[in-house]
């Protein structure tokens, strides 16, 4: 199988943070740096650096598990829209993506043209995938409105936008524990670590690139170093 994560799975949001970018943001230029400014500057103009983030925007454990993947061959990339090359790569396989977001389909914009809340919809409807899983982090629980919380609900919301056949090849399921539900190495074929600096908190890209270097990862579109940007 192929393995996606998303940053976004492990630097996260707590329940009740309206600013949040998990329930739904753009993927623009600003969004990856300037909104991240302006989030820290509303919650507290004197702290340093990022620091008035981590309470609302933590860094979730589990990720450090994946360092279990080192060896495989992996890549990175700033954006799951960049998923388009690596699927290219390795056509016909299934896919485990672990993400905040199912990233099968959008209710906005063209539905056809790739980005990065629809590349694993468009990938199966091409034959890039042959099934495909989102694993959410166990966190989902905790937050009643994030998809990963209500499995059922979330797959009912996806149901008419996706053809049947499609549909039957998708499973929507969540960790029970940090890290859990990760595949064993031997199943692994490659590796793709996706960003999302939309997403995720810059004070977390010190780990992210870490992460990266730790397996080897060969750069797709490179990622962002946002940690000294505040």
């Amino acid at each position: 199988m192929l393995l996606s994560i998303d940053w976004d799975a492990f630097s996260g949001t707590r329940e009740l943070v309206f600013d949040a970018p998990v329930w739904g943001t753009r993927d623009r230029e600003p969004d990856r740096l300037e909104a991240w400014r302006e989030r820290a500057r509303r919650r507290d103009l004197a702290a340093s650096g990022w620091t008035g983030l981590d309470a609302d925007f933590p860094l979730y454990p589990g990720w450090e598990g994946l360092e279990r993947y080192a060896g495989i061959p992996a890549t990175v990339t700033l954006t799951h829209a960049d998923a388009w090359a690596w699927l290219e790569a390795f056509p016909g396989q299934d896919v485990l993506n672990v993400d905040s977001h199912h990233d099968l389909a959008s209710l906005s914009g063209d539905a056809g043209r790739l980005r990065p809340g629809n590349w694993a919809g468009l990938g199966l409807r091409s034959g890039r995938i042959e099934r495909y899983t989102c694993l959410y982090p166990d966190w989902h629980a905790g937050l009643p409105v994030a998809e990963g919380f209500d499995l059922a609900r979330t797959r009912n919301e996806v149901a008419p936008l996706l053809p049947p056949d499609v549909l039957e090849r998708v499973t929507l399921t969540r960790m029970t524990s940090p890290g859990a539900g990760l595949p064993d190495p031997g199943q692994v074929t490659a590796v793709l670590l996706v960003q999302s600096p939309a997403w995720t908190n810059p004070a977390h890209d010190a780990a992210f690139l870490r992460l990266a270097r730790a397996l080897r990862a060969v750069p797709l579109t490179p990622p962002l170093a946002r940690s000294g940007s505040a």
